[in-house]
């Protein structure tokens, strides 16, 4: 079985938007589509799933909470109290308005910094990994759309050149 794939280049990103929505009517299954800038309704025009990205970030969020809740708790409270101010520290919910400047930053710490490490390990972008765009083009002024060959690959070319494809080219992956 060969891996073939076609590239189609476009000059547009409003002409791109139409080729993907007349590609997936068409149910050719496109396989990634490269921009030098985010389009908007792109996602929802190649049909996929919403992100669950923010559900991880709450998650995040929640354990730096939980952390430095009980980071507080046990050094200013258990381990070391302290008389500041004429205010002794019998429990955790009389200080409770000085501890929640450093549980919120400890918070946003948490889910800022593991939201990174998860996007990094999610697009599969670690150090030194080399770069997978097909075309340098793609990176200033260009849109592709790659689509696997499953058939005529001569029919293909021709749909690509009516969805006002500039360059439609057929590459062995």
């Amino acid at each position: 079985m060969s891996n073939k794939v076609v590239h189609a280049i476009y000059n547009d990103d409003d002409i791109l938007l139409d080729a993907v929505k007349k590609t997936r009517a068409a149910h050719h299954h496109i396989e990634e589509v490269y921009t030098p800038f985010p389009v908007h309704g792109l996602d929802k025009a190649m049909g996929l799933a919403p992100t669950r990205l923010a559900i991880c970030a709450f998650l995040y969020g929640l354990t730096g909470f939980i952390i430095y809740a009980n980071l507080l708790n046990y050094i200013m409270i258990v381990d070391w109290p302290q008389d500041i101010g004429g205010k002794p520290s019998f429990a955790f919910y009389q200080n409770l308005p000085a501890f929640v400047p450093v549980m919120f930053e400890g918070t946003v710490f948490f889910a800022a910094h593991l939201m990174v490490i998860t996007f990094f390990l999610r697009s599969k972008l670690w150090p030194f990994k080399q770069a997978e765009n097909p075309d340098v083009r793609t990176t200033d002024d260009h849109f592709l759309m790659e689509v696997g060959v499953h058939g005529n690959e001569e029919e293909l070319v021709s749909f690509f050149q009516s969805t006002g494809a500039i360059e439609v080219k057929v590459i062995e992956k």
